[in-house]
């Protein structure tokens, strides 16, 4: 098929991470590049044999161009994805989508109106390893009826915003840790679970006075029945885990590190034991989340992740900020109103 003709906004740290991934799949042109960084801008013109721009409306008026690459921070992203909706061009945009929630309404219906396709850089969950290894496990019975889960995603990030970062702008970065990185957790737990139905939450800022945002964000959340919590910090070492508890066994998984263990219910009121899991070796989670982009602009066929997908994933987040707030359960609903 032909390759599709892009531009990328934000081509220096993960964009060039993104480049490389583009340059891999074998289904992008990548013509034309924009940075605030001439540094950045500069190699990336060179590797990438692109024109350089230094304004990104210059850049969307690039002849021939079919689809904007957008990897900048998240308090840039609506503004940058409605103009190039606004030029009819397809966009794949970095995680999370938005940073709130009148953005995000905008962002859904103006992608029902321009008829473009948005692929959102989550991780494709099938060709996450242990991701995939709970989601099969969950549905073969193996771990019983689930009753719960614990999800963690930290790091100590906080500690090193700079005055001026939108990372520590209560405006920008709803939630800390819970926006930055839980969102991912949240389209984790979106396909081990289908879609969350409630929000609970508390919020602490204090461990780190020099930001306004959340150093931790406690919350639960209910997906129909189950109950479970996602508990994010920006504060502390980094761990990323999830874990599942079933009435037959407990599935514990390092998302980072990529391990597994399980424990087995015993019967004699003896205390189980971890035994070790064989951790499936997939394929290319970041190159497969570009080439369903591109498949579904050349063939037709469903986007994942999909705006849908990231729409999905922030809810709960804007969700959590108002329980943690108004000190109530929100339900999902009342933030798609």
């Amino acid at each position: 098929m032909k390759r599709l003709v892009c531009a990328q906004i934000g081509v220096g740290k993960y964009g060039a991470r993104r480049r490389e991934c583009m340059r891999k799949s074998g289904n992008f042109e990548l013509v034309a590049v924009c940075d605030r960084s001439s540094e950045a801008l500069a190699a990336a013109a060179r590797e990438e044999n692109a024109k350089p721009y230094e304004g990104y409306s210059a850049m969307l008026e690039h002849p021939g161009l079919e689809a904007v690459v957008i990897s900048t921070g998240a308090d840039s992203h609506a503004a940058l994805v409605l103009e190039a909706f606004r030029k009819r061009l397809h966009v794949y945009v970095e995680k999370p989508l938005c940073a709130s929630l009148d953005e995000l309404r905008k962002l859904r219906n103006a992608a029902r109106e321009s008829g473009v396709l948005t692929g959102i850089g989550h991780n494709f969950c099938p060709l996450v390893p242990v991701v995939q290894l709970a989601k099969d496990y969950i549905a073969s019975g193996k771990l019983g009826t689930i009753a719960s889960f614990e999800d963690n995603s930290s790091h100590s990030g906080s500690w090193s915003i700079k005055p001026g970062d939108w990372r520590g702008l209560p405006g920008c970065n709803p939630g800390g840790m819970i926006f930055q990185c839980g969102v991912h957790e949240l389209h984790t737990l979106n396909y081990l679970f289908g879609r969350a139905t409630a929000v609970q939450a508390m919020f602490r800022y204090d461990v780190n006075p020099a930001t306004q945002t959340a150093d931790v964000a406690n919350v639960l959340l209910r997906y129909g029945d189950l109950l479970g919590t996602l508990n994010c910090y920006h504060v502390t070492p980094y761990v990323h885990e999830l874990r599942v508890f079933g009435t037959l066994a407990n599935l514990h998984c390092d998302t980072f590190m990529n391990t597994a263990s399980i424990q087995h219910r015993r019967y004699d009121g003896g205390i189980e034991e971890r035994e070790a899991v064989a951790v499936p070796t997939l394929g290319d989670r970041d190159i497969a989340g570009l080439n369903s982009w591109f498949n579904g602009i050349r063939t037709g066929t469903a986007v994942y992740p999909s705006i849908d997908d990231g729409v999905k994933a922030l809810l709960p987040v804007f969700a959590a900020e108002r329980a943690a707030t108004e000190k109530r359960e929100i339900k999902i609903s009342e933030m798609e109103a």
